[in-house]
């Protein structure tokens, strides 16, 4: 891979913008581009770093795949409508959770949603608009996960020798690609991105499919979203680097009104990070955990059991799958 990471010490944000953003003019040219926004810091940033390089030229659509947060589609097309980014929603959802039935291992579940988001998605969408480039969010840390085998990230293509024009019929262009998570986020402030926006915590490209373990259904996405929602809720202040609710693949033996419930089991994971490349746990205050085990039993249902993960990156990951 010929470029190199920028680091926050090497950042200058007022150039790296103007770079980019003649990068993207130059390289479309007269043609067009479609922009996969996912509402995460990474694909925010290069949304606003193509609307401003290519207007009118860029196409930015927002796939509702059933993997995300509660509210996410409706909620990010209205915050890029305020910005004066047009945002088209794709509603997706039976395609994706066809192409994860019956998958529970972790790398099959990321290859089908690789698969499905590039060729069978993005790859209409291309074809109907006649665009010839896509624009994506990867990050440096994206690629050295990938490439140093810690897991398979789904926006990883021609890192590992994939030729997207030959495989997909479109070049992927990824203009935050030498960018860790703490430079994304000061460069989406430069670019008036809210903060609530670009100091969201990080969210995974399969999103809450990297948050199941086992098989990824409606029924038990659900079940993670909705904690995650409580979890988002009660630690947003917290000023954790990333915080996050993961559903376990078996049930676990529980109680309620004196009686066996077998059910569900959360586990909750809170990290300390600068870069992602390694994390120490969060010490959240014991009345925190309580108070989050009692709304996610109490809220979720199904949910018979709530743990706390209290192990650092190495050897643990921050996403599970």
């Amino acid at each position: 891979m010929d470029v190199k990471e920028i680091t926050p010490e090497q950042l200058n944000v007022e150039q790296f913008v103007a770079n980019q953003v003649e990068i993207l003019r130059r390289t479309v040219g007269d043609g067009l581009a479609v922009n996969a926004l996912s509402g995460g810091v990474d694909s925010s940033v290069v949304t606003m770093l193509g609307h401003r390089a290519l207007g009118h030229k860029l196409k930015t659509y927002f796939i509702a795949n059933g993997i995300m947060r509660e509210g996410e589609p409706e909620y990010i097309v209205e915050v890029f409508k305020g910005l004066g980014v047009p945002v088209e929603l794709i509603h997706a959802e039976e395609t994706f959770f066809g192409a994860l039935k019956g998958l529970t291992d972790p790398e099959e579940k990321r290859e089908a949603i690789t698969q499905t988001f590039y060729k069978k998605v993005f790859g209409d969408l291309v074809k109907q608009s006649g665009a010839k480039f896509l624009l994506q969010g990867t990050n440096w840390t994206d690629v050295e996960e990938t490439v140093a085998g810690v897991k398979r990230q789904h926006n990883i293509l021609e890192q590992l020798g994939i030729d997207t024009q030959k495989t997909f019929g479109y070049k992927v262009l990824e203009p935050v690609l030498q960018l860790r998570k703490t430079s994304i986020r000061v460069v989406g402030k430069a670019l008036g991105l809210p903060e609530e926006i670009y100091n969201r915590p990080p969210f995974p490209g399969p999103a809450l499919a990297a948050r199941v373990i086992g098989e990824v259904t409606p029924e038990r996405v659900a079940v993670v979203r909705k904690a995650t929602a409580i979890l988002e809720t009660e630690l947003k202040d917290c000023g954790a680097f990333q915080y996050l609710a993961i559903l376990h693949s078996d049930k676990v033996t529980g109680m309620r009104n004196g009686r066996r419930d077998f059910g569900l089991q959360i586990e909750v994971r809170c990290f300390e990070s600068r870069d992602a490349v390694t994390a120490s746990v969060t010490h959240l205050p014991y009345e925190t955990l309580e108070r989050l085990a009692k709304r996610i039993t109490d809220e979720v249902p199904g949910v018979v059991s709530v743990t706390y993960n209290i192990t650092t990156k190495p050897p643990t990951t921050i996403e599970a799958v």
